[in-house]
């Protein structure tokens, strides 16, 4: 037999009398890539969404916006046509600031465009639902459309005119919704707004009707799309105002929507790769003695030592790397979702880089090798016989330590020895329960700033699309950060259980009950739980107002102390089954097993 179907036939064979530990590992890699690579595509993503809206609606290179009105401004800007780097261009048209309601009374500020019944060349909106403008109807912008609920047929009413909505479409030549204004009344800051065509002379309407405020817009194709810098130099000037949006500049500010959805994943990826490593090496360590037992029966057989580390690692790896495969096919599925959280561009996202798909595959080999390393070392390096004869871990002997905990009330006494006489144990806890915590603080700190939406008076008729994106995304980490550690604590519990189950044996020997057993270890993972839950409420505030601009407001102490307590306490919940099962095995059996 080769030695490459010996592996994986051994590992086969692992895998199926540990399902519920493959299936935990695999869950762990999944989760950590998966959002990984949500994080690191998001630029990607947002940039081909953006280059595919323009191809379909022959988006502009560079728009040229005045705030001044009147012949001299409409033909300075018309002579911006005359450049001869421009080879096509569409305007100058006009732009009505104007407000917008729904038949349900929502508001909002919306920008007017005057166009022609047929398209030009430059800067033709792609109709995605309905027809085009006509006399006496409006089209709106699809991401603008969809945060109103509203769509053709219904009726608008712009300016205190009713419209009927006779078409949906999307555009390149803008900013998405809402940032569709591009420049203020009189050339001065824009405000959050949506954006609507009419006919030119509908517009022209609009504006006379109420003296509503005016901006004259052209938009111009180059001949060289990437030489726009150099047509802005050529035409900046102190002759006339004029604000110009090149083509880089409406791709940026795609971005700007996703400014908090990047740092959100990738140091979600981070906290999620660290409990998974805590919960793999947790796994790793419930199977030591197995392992090591394991390794001695391959060297009888006259297994090399290099062989032995490959059987050992090779399981791990290789579901790392289905957790690998699946987070990936995940992220690709979920990318255009996360990246495009408005409806104003179409396209399909590109794949993912091979950056993307590296950096997720070394963090899947770091997961598994990190966490199982120790113990594959070690079992290589234990004599035979003494492999053959392995047991649990029996942790040294602290004269001090049976002082101390002799004062106190046997569970605690029980668990402060557990906690004690496996430090490393009880830091994975702690570290376990500090991430959590960090996570569900930075959620509250979140929910506690104040959003302003996008209605006529701040108010949340429209709510903040950047602030709900930023929420969604930070809850579905958090849940999935929580997910995690509850793995982990059950396990954590289980593997101290299982190597502590002579010491509880003989315990109860001693008179210790059953419900003081358990009551005992529970206690083990809920002293460094506690000491994680109290570092937790700190760091997770400093993480927060790392990635965050401006003045931060902190949740109210309730709330913090309160997370804080609720993660405690679930610990305890979460301790308590496998507790309880571990104190329920017999005496005889569990001082057989450890002498046999």
């Amino acid at each position: 037999m080769g030695s490459i179907v010996l592996v994986v036939r051994l590992v086969l064979a692992d895998v199926r009398r540990h399902k519920v530990q493959a299936a935990m590992l695999l869950l762990a890699v999944t989760v950590a890539t998966t959002t990984l690579a949500l994080g690191l595509s998001l630029r990607g993503v947002s940039d081909a969404l953006y280059e595919q809206t323009r191809a379909a609606t022959a988006g502009p290179d560079v728009v040229a916006l005045s705030g001044d009105t009147g012949p001299a401004v409409t033909s300075a800007l018309a002579s911006l046509a005359d450049d001869p780097e421009v080879i096509a261009h569409h305007g100058p048209y006009r732009i009505v600031y104007a407000d917008l309601t729904t038949r349900d009374s929502t508001s909002s500020p919306v920008v007017v465009h005057g166009f022609a019944e047929t398209p030009g060349a430059v800067n033709r909106p792609l109709v995605t639902s309905g027809q085009w403008v006509r006399s006496g109807g409006t089209v709106l912008e699809r991401g603008f459309a969809t945060a109103l609920g509203v769509g053709v047929g219904d009726r608008v009413t712009i300016a205190d005119r009713s419209y009927p909505v006779v078409g949906i479409a999307v555009t390149a030549a803008t900013s998405i919704y809402p940032w569709a204004a591009q420049i203020g009344p009189g050339g001065g800051p824009s405000d959050y707004s949506g954006l609507a065509w009419m006919t030119r002379s509908d517009a022209r309407a609009l504006a006379s009707s109420q003296d509503l405020p005016v901006t004259m817009a052209l938009d111009v194709e180059l001949r060289d799309p990437a030489a726009t810098d150099a047509f802005l130099d050529a035409h900046r000037g102190p002759a006339l105002r004029v604000n110009f949006h090149a083509w880089q500049f409406t791709a940026e500010q795609d971005m700007v929507i996703l400014k908090n959805s990047q740092p959100i994943l990738v140091v979600g990826s981070w906290l999620l790769s660290f409990l998974a490593i805590t919960g793999v090496a947790a796994l790793a360590a419930g199977r030591a003695v197995e392992q090591t037992r394991r390794a001695g029966l391959l060297k009888t057989v006259g297994a090399t030592p290099g062989l032995i580390a490959t059987v050992l690692l090779t399981e791990y790896l290789a579901l790392a790397l289905a957790g690998d495969a699946l987070g990936l096919v995940i992220a690709r599925l979920t990318v255009p979702a996360i990246a495009s959280p408005t409806a104003s561009r179409i396209g399909d996202a590109a794949g993912l880089g091979g950056a993307t798909v590296a950096t997720a595959t070394v963090l899947a080999v770091a997961v598994a090798v990190l966490s199982t390393l120790r113990p594959t070392l070690r079992a290589i390096r234990t004599a035979t016989v003494t492999a053959l004869t392995a047991t649990a871990h029996q942790p040294r002997h602290r004269p001090w330590l049976t002082a101390l905990s002799s004062l106190l009330p046997t569970p605690l006494l029980l668990g402060l020895r557990l906690t004690a006489r496996q430090p490393g144990r009880a830091v994975l806890q702690a570290c376990s329960t500090a991430t959590t915590v960090i996570a569900i603080i930075a959620l509250l700190t979140l929910y506690a700033q104040p959003e302003r939406g996008y209605g006529l008076d701040g108010s949340s008729a429209l709510p903040n699309l950047r602030g709900e994106h930023d929420r969604r995304l930070m809850l579905a980490v958090t849940i999935l950060l929580i997910a995690l550690a509850v793995v982990n604590t059950i396990t954590l519990t289980w593997t101290t259980a299982i190597e502590a189950r002579a010491n509880m044996a003989i315990a109860r020997t001693l008179g210790a009950t059953p419900g003081q057993i358990s009551a005992g270890l529970s206690t083990a993972q809920l002293l460094p739980g506690l000491a994680g839950a109290i570092i937790g409420v700190p760091l997770g505030i400093v993480m927060y107002w790392i990635f965050s601009v401006g003045n931060t407001i902190p949740p109210p102490m309730s709330r913090m102390l309160g997370a804080a307590l609720a993660t405690v306490l679930a610990t305890a919940a979460l301790t308590a089954l496998p507790a309880r099962l571990a104190a329920r095995r017999s005496v005889a059996q569990s001082l057989s097993a450890e002498t046999a």
